[in-house]
């Protein structure tokens, strides 16, 4: 699609260091397949904005160019495509156009309708929740009801975009009990992952592995929801966390997170509760 835009502004480290390289893929940690060409997130953003503007040519899988006049028409070509073909920094940067677009609240809700299935990838995941600045102007209760779909799927990156987009859009003080009630009845055992739990960090990166129990992705996001919530609301989701129905693991993932924010680091992470 736009690689040849993405390639003269891959940090030169990822080319020529090994080391570095091999320590950027471990932290993204994606799928085997996806191709990764080593752009930051300053690059991606600095493009995304660009292609907002300006447009660009994309390169279809045919091998036919197609030029586009604006960031909206590389959507429409990124919806298009199989999400198999697009690297990850593709990805990211498809996300960053959707925020960047100034639509009404369904047409965004519809380009996230092709959006969130295509994620495989906590980075990819978490970058557009972080910068999606609409979301958080949205009407709350359409927001919500959008959110629905997401945390009753099966698929452990859909799942995740719900929890983290709740936990940028949702943790007040109004909406906390709603909050909780969604998470505490998470089906963890229905949620199908394409990573492979394995004992020990993998040997080589992307190999598809993680060092926990299936849907790790999903387990993280929660125990990052919680424990940023604690910071928040200490007593409220103290409270919560000693009574939760959440898996043992789960909430251990809460403590250690809790433990290492410099936010909740002196708080007990279930209070006087247990």
């Amino acid at each position: 699609m736009i690689e040849e835009l993405l390639h003269p502004l891959v940090c030169g480290r990822f080319k020529t260091d090994p080391h570095y390289r091999e320590g950027h893929l471990r932290i993204i940690n994606a799928l085997p397949g996806r191709l990764v060409l080593g752009l930051h997130a300053p690059e991606m953003k600095q493009i995304a904005k660009q292609i907002s503007k300006h447009g660009c040519q994309v390169a279809l899988p045919t091998g036919e160019y197609k030029i586009c006049k604006d960031g909206r028409q590389v959507i429409s070509y990124f919806e298009a495509v199989p999400e198999k073909s697009l690297c990850y920094e593709e990805t990211v940067i498809w996300g960053f156009l959707i925020n960047l677009q100034k639509s009404p609240l369904e047409r965004s809700f519809e380009m996230l309708s092709h959006y969130v299935p295509v994620l495989d990838n906590w980075a990819v995941c978490d970058s557009f929740c972080a910068h999606a600045k609409w979301m958080k102007r949205a009407d709350k209760e359409l927001l919500w009801s959008f959110l629905q779909q997401w945390f009753n799927s099966e698929n452990e990156f859909e799942v995740r975009f719900a929890v983290v987009a709740s936990m940028c859009c949702f943790l007040e003080e109004e909406w906390l009990d709603r909050l909780f009630e969604i998470i505490d009845n998470l089906d963890f055992e229905k949620i199908c992952s394409r990573y492979i739990t394995c004992s020990r960090k993998p040997e080589q990166p992307q190999q598809g592995t993680v060092q926990g129990a299936e849907p790790y992705y999903v387990r993280m996001g929660v125990a990052w929801l919680l424990a940023t919530a604690l910071a928040k609301f200490p007593d409220r989701t103290c409270s919560f966390a000693s009574t939760s129905n959440l898996p043992e693991d789960v909430l251990g993932l809460y403590v250690r997170k809790a433990r290492e924010s410099f936010r909740t680091r002196e708080i007990n992470p279930f209070g006087k509760y247990k």
